[in-house]
């Protein structure tokens, strides 16, 4: 099973994301532009797991605590750099919080043998990839100037910056990913509380 550890997205700011990406996408209309519906805040990557070790992390991560989080949605940006652009993000601010919880998620999944994160938590949805590239987060050696993303860049500097709303998350989640045709399908394995939340038990 392949599986990652993520927020999930209110309603109203996933509708606002959505009309902001079918109003810039025909700027990049080669990138690999994500799915609306499949948008969340990943916490932590883990990659193909036996059912035996799914199950010993959904245990693991029963035991994490934390108090609710507040996340604002806002602003852009690429990654590596924007004259490097391979990936095109929106922002997300919260307080401390949020890395606090990651990196409690991290240092759990760490000690049943999960390699550990390299780089500090950094919060971000990614909505597209330049086509056929990677979208991991740092410079990599075959990066240099892409056209990908250039048009949206120009577009994007003449706007304001967007605004997608705030959310209070209540809970967390263990994903499984399924590699589709046309991209990855996700499904809820466990909920875990934020605060003294109580998830309803998933089907």
């Amino acid at each position: 099973m392949r599986i990652f550890i993520a927020l999930d997205i209110d309603d109203a700011v996933r509708t606002r994301i959505k009309r902001f990406m079918e109003g810039v996408r025909e700027f990049a209309p080669d990138g690999r532009w994500v799915c609306p519906e499949s948008l969340h805040v990943t916490l932590k990557f883990i990659g193909e797991k036996p059912v035996q070790a799914v199950d010993e992390i959904k245990n693991a991560l029963a035991g994490v605590r934390s108090e609710a989080l507040q996340l604002a949605f806002r602003n852009y940006g690429f990654f590596p750099t924007a004259k490097s652009a391979r990936v095109f993000w929106i922002g997300i601010e919260s307080g401390p919080e949020l890395a606090t919880l990651a990196n409690k998620i991290d240092d759990i999944t760490g000690s049943l043998g999960i390699r550990k994160e390299e780089h500090a938590f950094s919060p971000h949805l990614t909505l597209a990839r330049a086509g056929g590239r990677s979208g991991a987060r740092g410079w990599r050696k075959e990066d240099g100037a892409n056209k990908n993303f250039a048009v949206l860049q120009q577009k994007l500097s003449a706007m304001s910056v967007p605004e997608f709303g705030s959310m209070t998350a209540h809970e967390f989640f263990l994903y499984e990913s399924k590699l589709m045709r046309g991209g990855s399908a996700y499904s809820k394995l466990a909920s875990f509380p934020l605060g003294d939340f109580l998830p309803q038990p998933q089907s």
